[in-house]
């Protein structure tokens, strides 16, 4: 047999862990679905073929979700209870793709190419998929591009029940194995973990993605959006998925095998000491108290983050929840998702953030017109101001869950004062409509906001007499303040948090929110970058919302840094020229105290 030279291919970051094992090369529906013309007498069958067809994906959902447990080579394995669908439990992402075969805009375009221009069922969904997928790839949003999958992803279930293909997982179940795939659907994931794979690298996705946010509640490592990688793979090869470093090798030589296999072993007895050591609060060396929480965008998620340690629910992202639909979710279904979130966090906080979907976001619920520069347009709360009564609904289902647990509520996006005063008085409004039922809700509810706009930061001594907390949102933040689009790749390394500018910002907001009394957070990337711990203590930041998967990490440096010695880098910072110079000042005063932190748990 000839040997394969050693091929290393990039791709994202998806889910933290390393996996090496034999490649399993899965395929898809669409690949081998038969589509022709039909004639009038077919129509009938056809229509049948298709509800059945949906029929099958129903239970193939609910087969795979009342199958799937959390990976039991996790470092904080937890039950996957499908019990609840509609609640948002761990099988919350599969509940949504059930809901969307029931999605009449997907319903009507299959039926209308079925009856009207004669395709079997088979051509007339995958023109349904591409006609709707078309829509979402018009959005400039990474994240609702990313939605467009999901849609791919249903079709493709209805497509496997009329062709009646299973996945390929014959090798699953007699070997250690990588899954390699073009894309792979939520229900996939859980499928595959479910059979025992190690891992999985696709050419599609992004971190973004329900797929990326599956593999990280399931704890698989995964590498997504690797260009080229079923050209160059077969099943059998054997093959090593870092989703710490965004890196898929396709036939490693053995001493690239025996790297990866000692930074596997180290990455797991690392892991066991963070577990065994972990305990009790976050803080410094010098008794500091760092408060850390999770950002999640499904209950599925928070409980995940529970495991990890985390303190509370930072940010919970409610975009989801109207992406995907034709309609705006309902009250009731709002309520139980946020109610299963609350109870999964056995007391602790959850911050709960009102829907942030801009201009440039598809999502049919919302009738955005489109506009030219829409990350400076109807976004976030002014979107939400500009439909009161779809706010109304998400503050009553919000007012409703509080009497659950702690809840607060987080407004992104604020830039006026007058913008809080009305989410306020509708908060009002929402709580007195529900007590007017009868139904309970907490004597009272915290209304915080983000701050991600300069002008928030720089009036953020105003802005704390009408916000009960602040939430910093440094991806957003760092962006408006350089004038750089960060979803552009030539452009994205000017957009650094380690702006002597951006970090003045952070001060200010740091000495406000002190001065006034309030609590305030930080929730963007730099929160879990540990190079960047020692900037955000010696500012002020107490409480830092990450990833539930990084908490860990997060804990165990902060243990090892000094907050008097933080708060002397921070000063030095302030005053620096470039973000190149505190990079470089940060790195030279953290290199030694997080080194082995660094090398296993770095994405670089």
């Amino acid at each position: 047999m000839i040997e394969r030279p050693e091929l290393r291919l990039r791709g994202i970051p998806a889910a933290p862990g390393i996996a090496i094992g034999a490649a399993l090369v899965m395929g898809d529906a669409r690949a081998v679905a038969v589509q022709r013309a039909i004639d009038e007498g077919e129509i009938s069958q056809e229509l049948d073929r298709f509800e059945a067809a949906k029929a099958a994906a129903r239970i193939e959902l609910r087969r795979v979700a009342e199958g799937t447990e959390f990976n039991a080579n996790a470092p904080a394995p937890a039950e996957f209870d499908a019990n609840a669908f509609s609640g948002g439990d761990p099988a919350a992402i599969l509940e949504a793709y059930v809901a969307m075969l029931n999605d009449p805009e997907l319903d009507d375009r299959v039926r209308r190419h079925i009856a009207v221009n004669r395709q079997n069922a088979e051509a007339a969904v995958c023109t349904a998929s591409d006609e709707i997928t078309k829509l979402f790839s018009a959005a400039k949003d990474a994240y609702i591009q990313e939605r467009r999958h999901d849609v791919a992803f249903v079709c493709d279930l209805v497509l496997r029940a009329l062709v009646q293909k299973e996945p390929e997982r014959g090798l699953l179940a007699s070997t250690a194995t990588i899954v390699l795939a073009r894309d792979l659907s939520p229900a996939d994931t859980a499928g595959v973990v479910r059979e025992r794979a190690l891992g999985f690298s696709t050419e599609r996705g992004s971190r973004t993605s329900h797929t990326a946010i599956m593999a990280r509640a399931l704890e698989m490592p995964a590498v997504l959006g690797v260009e080229g990688l079923l050209r160059a793979v077969t099943t059998g090869d054997m093959v090593v998925v870092d989703g710490f470093r965004g890196e898929v090798i396709l036939h490693p030589s053995a001493s690239t095998l025996a790297a990866a296999e000692a930074r596997l072993f180290a990455h797991h007895a690392f892991l066991r000491t963070l577990r065994e050591t972990n305990g009790g609060d976050a803080g410094t060396a010098d008794g500091v108290r760092i408060e850390l929480l999770a950002n999640v965008e499904l209950a599925a998620e928070a409980r995940v983050a529970e495991g990890h340690g985390a303190e509370g629910i930072g940010l919970f992202r409610t975009e989801f929840l109207y992406i995907d639909r034709s309609t705006p979710p309902t009250e009731d279904e709002q309520f139980a998702i946020y109610r299963e979130t609350i109870l999964a966090m056995n007391g602790k906080p959850v911050v709960l953030r009102t829907f942030d979907i801009g201009g440039d976001k598809f999502a049919s619920s919302f009738e955005v017109p489109p506009e030219l520069n829409p990350a400076l347009g109807l976004r976030a709360v002014r979107l939400a101001l500009s439909r009161p009564e779809v706010l109304l609904v998400q503050l009553r289902a919000m007012a409703r869950a509080s009497a659950f647990g702690d809840l607060r509520i987080l407004v992104p996006m604020v830039s006026q004062v007058a913008e809080m005063k009305k989410v306020r008085e509708l908060l009002a409004q929402a709580v007195a409509e529900i007590r007017a039922r009868g139904e309970a809700t907490a004597d009272t509810i915290p209304l915080g906001m983000m701050i991600e706009v300069p002008s928030a930061a720089i009036l953020a001594d105003v802005f704390a007499r009408h916000a009960d907390f602040f939430s910093l949102g440094t991806n957003d933040l760092v962006q408006y303040l350089l004038a750089v689009d960060r979803t552009n790749t030539e452009l994205a390394p000017l957009a650094s948090p380690y702006d002597p500018a951006a970090l003045r910002l952070i001060a200010n907001v740091a000495r406000e929110a002190e001065a006034a009394g309030i609590p305030l957070s930080i929730c963007g990337a730099m929160a879990s970058d540990l190079h960047a711990l020692p900037l955000l203590v010696g500012l002020g930041l107490r409480k830092l919302s990450m990833e539930p998967a990084t908490i860990r990490t997060v804990k165990a440096a902060l243990r090892r840094l000094d907050a008097a010695t933080c708060r002397t880098i921070a000063t030095r910072a302030l005053q620096a020229e470039s973000a190149t110079e505190v990079r470089a000042m940060v790195h030279e005063a953290t290199e030694s105290l997080l080194s082995d932190l660094l090398a296993l748990c770095a994405a670089t």
